[in-house]
């Protein structure tokens, strides 16, 4: 399930531009262009709705008090994403315990799909859920932002801060433990 930003980084310096000049509908439309996305980022990782709407609002909150500290010769997606995925780590460093995962959280599927389809659809998205809860942080970061934000080798690149290459042998790696979790269970594209 894809929740990719549509937009390019040009529409979001306008909407910044606008919101430094007091044009406070601009930071609404930067909220609402990135709610989804952060949220489904903050959920891959933390594997709970709640805690990953929390995050979010942390995530929001953070950009609107740190908007100087930003470096626009930097994507602004990559910026946000990058606060996002510290504050999901930071999270769970803090928690004693993993909470649940949510079986609905994520769950979008299609009005014309039978209900036995979607049943088998949410059982496979729960089960791909659980074993990315078992996958180490950065395993779960990477796998993340490449599958479910379809963020490319250079954007997760500028968003952990690592070279290209690392961010391709630690996809490679985390595909193959994600894979070995997930034992008989035939994917497509991980």
């Amino acid at each position: 399930m894809s929740s990719r930003v549509i937009g390019t980084d040009g529409q979001d310096q306008e909407l910044l531009s606008r919101f430094r000049s007091g044009d406070t509908g601009a930071f609404s439309a930067l909220v609402v262009r990135y709610q989804k996305p952060i949220f489904n980022a903050a959920y891959r990782i933390l594997g709970n709705a709640d805690n990953a709407c929390d995050i979010s609002q942390v995530v929001f909150l953070k950009v609107f008090e740190c908007l100087d500290d930003y470096d626009p010769k930097f994507k602004f997606f990559s910026w946000i994403y990058r606060i996002a995925i510290n504050e999901s780590i930071d999270f769970l460093r803090r928690s004693s315990k993993h909470d649940t995962l949510d079986d609905d959280a994520d769950f979008e599927a299609p009005e014309s799909a039978s209900p036995e389809w979607q049943y088998q659809d949410r059982q496979v998205s729960n089960r791909i859920q659980q074993a990315l809860s078992q996958l180490t942080i950065d395993d779960r970061t990477v796998i993340t932002l490449r599958h479910f934000n379809e963020c490319s080798y250079q954007e997760i690149a500028e968003i952990l801060v690592l070279e290209e290459k690392t961010v391709k042998s630690r996809i490679f790696e985390a595909r193959r433990r994600l894979a070995k979790l997930l034992g008989d269970l035939r994917m497509v594209t991980v």
